[in-house]
């Protein structure tokens, strides 16, 4: 039963190789070119998320060292960006070293796309207080959805928390990615993901969050 079926998808692929020579090799030429560039940036996203988990500092010791010796408090609300709630946020622990204050309120927020086209509103936040200081929140958005951080903020007060954007600053780690021959990838490569890493969506632009309430803390890092 095989042996026609290949036969036949023999034949058409044959034919289609004779087109090469007549112009059809941009297109595949433009297909290998976009191959390799998803690759190089998977894998040089791997290598950086690995790199990044070596130096993180668990959350949960973190906070209970700030609940027992609190630094001085601020009032308002911070809001920290972490892909991993687990671990503490880049911008927080560069906050307490450079800026030795912590806020009254802390929240550690998770984005979180689903596979799924939308988001029913009532599933959009998911709180989690984990002491008087710090809370967990996840937001949750289709992959159809661009996430509007404030306006899914605004709806987490139907759930009891009280938010104010004036009086809320979102902390950011602004990664500067930097080439290095040791990590494990070819130069070329290395040299791509940097150049596709430095040209990726701002991720204040891309919550759409105020600029005016945005501290970006900047970090050096080398893949």
């Amino acid at each position: 039963v095989m042996a026609p079926l290949m036969f036949v998808d023999t034949a058409f692929v044959l034919a289609s190789t004779l087109k090469l020579v007549e112009g059809a090799w941009l297109p595949v030429l433009v297909g290998v070119m976009l191959i390799i560039v998803m690759l190089t940036w998977m894998r040089g996203t791997k290598f950086l998320a690995q790199k990044t988990r070596r130096i993180e500092v668990p959350f949960e010791p973190l906070m209970n060292s700030l609940e027992h010796k609190p630094p001085h408090l601020v009032p308002g609300t911070a809001v920290f960006l972490s892909a991993d709630p687990e671990f503490a946020p880049t911008a927080l622990l560069h906050n307490l070293k450079h800026n030795k204050v912590l806020h009254e309120n802390n929240v550690i927020l998770t984005i979180k796309n689903e596979d799924i086209p939308r988001v029913a509103p009532a599933d959009r936040v998911q709180m989690e207080p984990v002491s008087d200081k710090f809370m967990r929140m996840t937001l949750h958005f289709g992959f159809v959805e661009r996430p509007n951080v404030p306006k899914a903020l605004a709806m987490a007060r139907r759930k009891g928390w009280q938010f104010d954007i004036m009086s809320t600053s979102f902390f950011l780690s602004q990664r500067t990615v930097r080439p290095d021959a040791r990590s494990g990838m070819p130069q070329w490569q290395d040299r791509l993901f940097v150049y596709l890493a430095h040209n990726a969506d701002d991720a204040s632009n891309y919550f759409q969050l105020p600029t005016d309430r945005v501290v970006a803390i900047g970090t050096q890092v080398t893949v």
